[in-house]
């Protein structure tokens, strides 16, 4: 019986994922590492067109299992083959088995992702070696309350989203930081990101990039109708509350643009800092500014250096 299982994330119906996850499939086969992946993607993985059976004819060691909370017990990491969507769907399974997810990227930015698919061998050789240091990446707890009981609970790894209802007015809220109210204004929404979630959505609406080893929560104000409308960085113990006007309307929480909630009108939302971290996988020491200048293709002409 193989002793090491490693879970395999994909998104599925791209070409370059054929050819990267036939590379995965050889290379773990080759180094008697079983491999593990989820039955949406077994059954019908778009042009990946590859099958458990044509796997098992290969001599790799396949088992298939549905994308429950327990589908990466057992395995030493969950190895992304896709963009920043895929990681965070991968980073949820990671993150109930508590293992480290290791992302190689075939989106367009994939900011999340630790390579990119041209250094899939390198990847593979550092995943046989267990030649990669873990991270633990800071997450959020996310709770509504209604008429003083808690109704929806969820986490986050890049922020909570609070977004008013489509074709909806203008969404008031009160803005509360460890108890004390901060501002009442009416907004689209309110973002609560963790360092790690501040280049996506939270850097969309005008918040700062946060280096992803500060400890912090990020609050961001989503075209607040309000001169204090600015985003704000509060110690990662803070608690973080939003509570919606009685009086208005009903809104909607998004966790990492996946896990949805309601929030009826006087709710409240709070975040707080999550005991559980995503434990992040990394290959190489490079500084955090490089990767920000790779992504983002930020000028650096005339840079001389010390």
């Amino acid at each position: 019986m193989t002793e090491r299982t490693v879970l395999m994330v994909v998104h599925t119906g791209r070409d370059e994922a054929t050819e990267t996850a036939r590379r995965v499939e050889k290379v773990l086969g080759d180094n008697k590492i079983a491999l593990r992946v989820l039955s949406a993607e077994a059954v019908d993985r778009g042009s990946l067109r590859v099958a458990p059976d044509d796997m098992r004819a290969r001599g790799v060691d396949v088992t298939v299992v549905d994308a429950d909370p327990h589908a990466a017990e057992g395995c030493e990491l969950v190895l992304v083959l896709g963009g920043d969507g895929t990681f965070l769907r991968a980073a949820e399974l990671a993150r109930n088995a508590n293992i480290p997810v290791l992302g190689v990227n075939l989106g367009r930015i994939g900011f999340l992702a630790e390579a990119e698919a041209e250094a899939i061998d390198l990847v593979l050789e550092h995943m046989v070696a267990r030649d990669y240091r873990v991270e633990d990446r800071l997450t959020l707890d996310v709770v509504v309350r209604h008429g003083g009981r808690v109704i929806e609970q969820g986490w986050a790894l890049n922020e909570a989203s609070l977004e008013k209802g489509p074709r909806l007015g203008v969404l008031g809220v009160v803005l509360e930081i460890d108890g004390r109210p901060v501002s009442t204004f009416g907004c689209d929404g309110v973002l609560v990101s963790t360092p790690t979630g501040s280049t996506a959505y939270a850097f969309s609406a005008g918040g700062p990039v946060l280096w992803p080893d500060l400890e912090a929560i990020l609050v961001v104000p989503n075209n607040a109708h309000a001169l204090f409308g600015r985003p704000m960085v509060t110690s990662p113990e803070a608690t973080i509350a939003i509570e919606i006007e009685a009086d208005g309307h009903d809104a909607l929480v998004f966790c990492d643009g996946r896990r949805e909630m309601l929030i009826p009108a006087g709710g409240r939302l709070e975040v707080t800092r999550c005991v559980t971290p995503v434990k992040w996988a990394r290959l190489d020491s490079a500084p955090f500014t490089d990767r920000l200048v790779t992504k983002f293709q930020l000028p650096v002409t005339g840079w001389r250096g010390k």
